[in-house]
């Protein structure tokens, strides 16, 4: 079973993929004029002025939603595995990808925007691209075929992931306790222990629904990654005189390629999207959810939370282990011999282990204990993500079904994410990690087509760019979205909102 995994794994994440993601990343910053750098104020001040409504949540916690399914276990253990596989240099091509990604994540989320609708059984926003391909493209085909390898990923190949990091993290912390036999498996009981934990929280909060999920997201997700990053910028101050030296190696090694130019770029690339996911077509679900005036304003709010996750978090994980020397890199020759050799050879790649012992080196037993702790919120909150995404694909599929097969849908997917969960959690990092690429590169490889499609054919996102950016020169004081005047069908929410605005408009023809 490993081998045929790794086989599919190998066929998905070819070199096509690779540039594809970066070439995708490269057309839109050039079309859009690099709306990443240009507007990066905006994001900022966005952040903080959207407010959530009955139907929908806020921009922030938008945001943080999505930045629970960015900020997860690629930011601690993929930038180990990135490293430890690839190189320093590794770390380069994540930042190449992240700047890249910025501009996809603008397109993909401002297209969930534009083409969402209201669910029929909840009243709740929802869209993402299963939404935008049936209504953009016209092919609902596509949207269904989406909608599927979303719920297959989400729901079943990447929690494992995330759940298999917490655990590592909490045995590493607790240590593994007495050695059971579990379904075949040999399982410490501090595992046992610490799925039973996570499996209890995770039920309460997903049959809470969307608002729950923002909620717990709005606060965990936020307060993690700024005490990781702080912690994380201590280190590189302690370390200050090393820091030239690790920006060399990094640099340096994206060229010259420790462990082969392949490997570094193949690694930065492949993990920079599991981390940052743009182009991923995960971010949109969260997007579509915000309550904006404009579609383009959670556009630019989510091309923002991929440089929180890539050139913050994952930066500050990949300098607090070149910084400290806690990493070996690893060969591609088939008997995998170290390049690099610094901690000890049982180290698993595939693990936070290398950020653990960064973050021990500088502060003890409480950094072994902090990224424990880290790792759970991270990974967790990935997981609760995880969860939103399948959901609101199971929505998709079952919408026009009745309340009766979307209850049933909701509550079979709110199973599965439980037992894949479980799943991964007991069984081996290295599997676990090569199902997961596996969803990561499905979805990217049907959502990054797509929009590729949906751009050269209509482009709707440059033209709500132009459309907002004309309106903020303007300066108006509230901002507003005609789908008709600018030839846009299919997009029902802004429809009915612009009928509505133009209702209150001539009750009150002082509104402006």
């Amino acid at each position: 079973m490993e081998g045929l995994v790794n086989l599919v794994n190998g066929i998905i994440w070819s070199p096509a993929l690779i540039y594809l993601c970066l070439g995708a990343g490269l057309f839109y910053s050039i079309m859009t004029r690099f709306v990443q750098v240009r507007l990066f104020g905006e994001m900022i001040k966005l952040l903080f002025t959207g407010k959530s409504s009955t139907d929908g949540i806020s921009s922030f916690q938008a945001l943080a939603v999505s930045l629970a399914g960015r900020v997860g276990m690629g930011n601690i253990a993929g930038v180990a595995a990135a490293i430890g596989f690839g190189g320093p240099g590794a770390v380069f091509w994540m930042w190449i990808v992240a700047f890249l990604g910025a501009s996809t994540a603008y397109v993909e989320s401002t297209l969930a925007q534009i083409y969402k609708e209201k669910d029929v059984v909840t009243g709740e926003y929802r869209g993402g691209p299963a939404y935008y391909f049936e209504r953009a493209l016209g092919q609902k085909w596509y949207g269904i075929l989406f909608a599927i390898a979303s719920i297959l990923s989400c729901g079943m190949f990447l929690p494992g992931v995330q759940a298999n990091g917490v655990i590592s993290a909490f045995a590493q912390l607790m240590g593994e306790g007495t050695i059971m036999n579990v379904a075949g498996l040999e399982v410490g009981s501090m595992r046992l222990v610490g799925l039973a934990i996570i499996l209890v929280i995770l039920g309460v909060i997903i049959f809470g629904g969307i608002k729950r999920i923002a909620t717990f997201t709005e606060f965990a997700v936020p307060f993690m990654a700024l005490g990781y990053i702080v912690l994380a910028l201590i280190i590189m101050f302690s370390n200050f005189s090393l820091i030239p030296d690790v920006f060399g190696m990094i640099i340096g090694d994206a060229f010259t390629a420790q462990a082969g130019f392949g490997a570094a770029i193949g690694w930065g690339v492949k993990r920079g999207i599991y981390s940052n996911e743009a182009g991923q077509g995960t971010g949109p679900h969260a997007a579509a959810a915000a309550e904006v005036e404009h579609p383009s304003q959670q556009g630019l709010v989510q091309a923002f939370s991929v440089y929180v996750d890539t050139l913050l978090v994952c930066s500050a994980t990949a300098f607090m282990i070149l910084s400290t020397g806690m990493y070996n890199i690893q060969g591609t020759l088939p008997d995998g011999q170290f390049i690099v050799q610094n901690v000890a050879a049982t180290t698993e790649i595939n693990a936070p282990a290398f950020t653990q012992m960064a973050m021990e080196s500088v502060y003890g037993t409480f950094g072994n204990a902090f990224i424990a702790i880290a790792v759970f919120f991270f990974a967790f909150t990935t997981i609760l993500a995880y969860y939103y995404i399948a959901e609101v694909n199971v929505a998709y599929l079952t919408r026009f079904l009745g309340r009766n097969a979307n209850k049933t849908g909701l509550f079979l997917v709110k199973v599965l994410i439980m037992a894949m969960v479980a799943y991964g959690g007991l069984n081996s990092a290295g599997y676990i990690w090569a199902i997961g690429d596996i969803g990561v590169g499905l979805m990217a490889w049907l959502n990054i087509v797509g929009i590729l499609v949906i751009f050269i054919v209509a482009r709707p996102t440059l033209t709500m760019l132009k459309d907002y950016e004309a309106q903020r020169k303007a300066g108006v004081a509230r901002y507003s979205f005609d789908p008709a005047k600018f030839g846009i069908k299919n997009a029902p929410y802004w429809e009915e909102r612009h009928l509505a605005d133009q209702k209150r408009t001539n009750v009150d023809p002082l509104r402006k």
